[in-house]
């Protein structure tokens, strides 16, 4: 879709509160209740001035206006949490984005979905909020066939239907029988209804009505050729023809940086609080698994065949235990969502999200690898003292936050969940590969799985730095008895391929870059999408328009000549 955007017919400066979006998918996050949902919003966006009274007036505002009232402080619901109705959370979709008072608020399908009774209470709530606080509310229904048959008063459509050939008997509902003229549906409701009737009475002769196809391309026809047509034609040439149709827009959020780094930190918290998948069940997992490699490689001791198992145990750390971190994607997806939402209103930038997203979560990130690392490292019995217990839970720490950012990578570039999981598992598995464990690092092939795999690689370099971190300083026995104990260094750089020639702090080092390449990859992504996104469509715009003007026209064979619905009620039509 191609055009200008006007106001009242001319160019406008777009100001925060001008105007605002609802979108058909109802994103919300299902772990904070209608009233946190509202709050949370009000301080990302409203003006700095405004005192905490004043913000909860306005929510409290929002939520009466939308009728959420009585459950204002239910949860909304999510897979393991029991929330509200899908009515009600359309309503407080709109009323996120009626807290800063637009003028012009846009709606895609908000009855998409609910029952007559949840569409009668949005529209109702929608009615309202145009009479009572003046506001212009523009909303698109469901229409896939992109064809007009009429566009004018609504008054003046029983009129153009009965001039058309086709009036609306007395006894039906007008909106009733506009569907049963343009939707093709009731044709094949009717044939079947017709189907069972003829082999109840086979003698019966059935004359063929018009159908829908039939009916529709009278409306268009005479539409086409009609006063209303003309009228819009001519308005659109007007509109078209005024100059300067680019548009300023301000920013819909009036809150500074700092407050919206806190808030959206402080949401994001309770948000991992209280998801079950984001980091509580992964913890239960991590613990079990620690336990279990810790009975498995318990007290592993100094002898010649422990610097085998103390090898294979930190490349199951190092590997299969950051692999696990690939269990919080479904719940960061969920919140991409929301970051979408809120970015398209311009609630907030993308420095701010990625930012307040690893705040929330290192608390989380921390508990989850200092208690892996304590309770294997204390097991296992690896070389004891403190600055190496601190090593391990760091360089394990630092090793997850890694293929978290790495998955928020993927997460920026597929479309759902089942791919991100799929590539994101592909792209760990790779880096596992070159990791040095399964194979030794100066065996690995030089030609681009050493240089440049390995060195970018962040299990590598984490791997390197616990190796060195357990056998630096230590002695094992030899081979066979009485032969002289073997140090330490001499497993890592003849047994394990380990160079020497930096410490295992530098490897830490290159773990915390490398983190910090994603996040910045992931800055990088999120900003080229959003330049890039609409320079695409606009592109695709053009290519289906210049499609679409050289195809030549067709009928369509879709309808074949059954009776419509019409004819079954004895409410014909002149045309029946």
């Amino acid at each position: 879709m191609t055009g200008n955007i006007l106001l009242n017919g001319k160019k406008k400066r777009l100001d925060y509160g001008t105007l605002a979006y609802v979108t058909q998918e109802d994103i919300l996050l299902g772990t904070l209740t209608i009233k946190e949902t509202l709050t949370y919003s009000a301080k990302l966006r409203l003006p700095r001035t405004l005192n905490k009274h004043q913000v909860s007036a306005i929510v409290e505002g929002a939520i009466m206006e939308m009728g959420l009232h009585d459950c204002a402080d239910n949860l909304i619901g999510n897979w393991h949490l029991r929330g509200i109705s899908g009515g009600e959370k359309k309503r407080l979709s709109i009323a996120l984005e009626i807290l800063t008072g637009p003028t012009l608020l846009f709606l895609d399908e908000p009855t998409s979905g609910l029952d007559s009774a949840s569409a009668f209470f949005v529209i109702q709530a929608l009615r309202n909020m145009a009479r009572e606080a003046n506001r212009t509310i523009v909303s698109s229904v469901h229409q896939p066939s992109g064809e007009t048959v009429f566009f004018g008063e609504a008054k003046m459509a029983l009129k153009f239907f009965a001039e058309a050939g086709i009036p609306c008997p007395t006894k039906r509902n007008p909106a009733d029988h506009f569907l049963l003229c343009i939707n093709s549906d009731f044709d094949r409701v009717n044939a079947t209804l017709e189907g069972s009737q003829r082999l109840r009475d086979k003698n019966t002769i059935y004359t063929p009505h018009a159908t829908t196809a039939e009916i529709k391309a009278i409306l268009v026809h005479k539409y086409n050729c009609s006063d209303y047509a003309t009228a819009a034609r001519t308005r659109v040439l007007e509109i078209s023809s005024i100059e300067g149709l680019m548009m300023e827009i301000q920013s819909g959020s009036q809150a500074s940086w700092w407050k919206q780094l806190t808030i959206l930190t402080k949401r994001s918290f309770v948000n991992m609080c209280r998801d079950i998948g984001y980091y509580w069940l992964r913890r239960v997992v991590y613990l079990t698994v620690s336990l279990c490699v810790g009975t498995v490689f318990f007290n592993v001791g100094t002898s010649y065949h422990a610097t085998f198992a103390r090898g294979a145990c930190g490349g199951f750390i190092s590997g299969f235990m950051i692999f696990m971190s690939i269990g919080g994607f479904p719940s960061f997806i969920e919140e991409m969502k929301i970051f979408n939402r809120e970015r398209l209103n311009g609630h907030y930038g993308v420095g701010v999200f990625i930012l307040s997203n690893f705040i929330s979560s290192f608390p989380f990130l921390t508990l989850m690898s200092f208690i892996t690392a304590i309770v294997t490292y204390n097991m296992v019995k690896f070389q004891s003292g403190f600055s190496h217990i601190t090593y391990a839970c760091l360089d394990l720490l630092f090793s997850i936050a890694v293929v978290e950012s790495s998955m928020m990578v993927v997460g920026s570039l597929v479309p759902n969940i089942m791919m991100g999981i799929i590539v994101g598992a592909g792209f760990i598995g790779i880096m596992m590969m070159t990791a040095g464990f399964f194979r030794l690092l100066p065996d690995i092939p030089k030609l681009f799985w050493r240089y440049p795999v390995s060195y970018i690689n962040s299990m590598s370099w984490a791997l390197q730095g616990a190796y060195k971190n357990d056998m630096i300083g230590m002695e094992f026995d030899g081979p066979y008895e009485g032969e002289p104990k073997l140090s330490g260094e001499i497993i890592l750089t003849k047994m394990l391929g380990i160079s020497l020639d930096h410490t295992k702090w530098w490897d830490l080092a290159m773990v915390v870059a490398i983190l910090i390449f994603y996040r910045l990859l992931f800055f990088t992504i999120l900003k080229f999408k959003e330049k890039a996104t609409p320079m695409f469509r606009k592109m695709h715009a053009k290519r289906t328009l210049h499609y679409l003007n050289k195809r030549p026209f067709c009928p369509s064979k879709r309808h074949q000549p059954i009776p419509s619905l019409s004819s079954q009620e004895g409410l014909n039509s002149p045309l029946h």
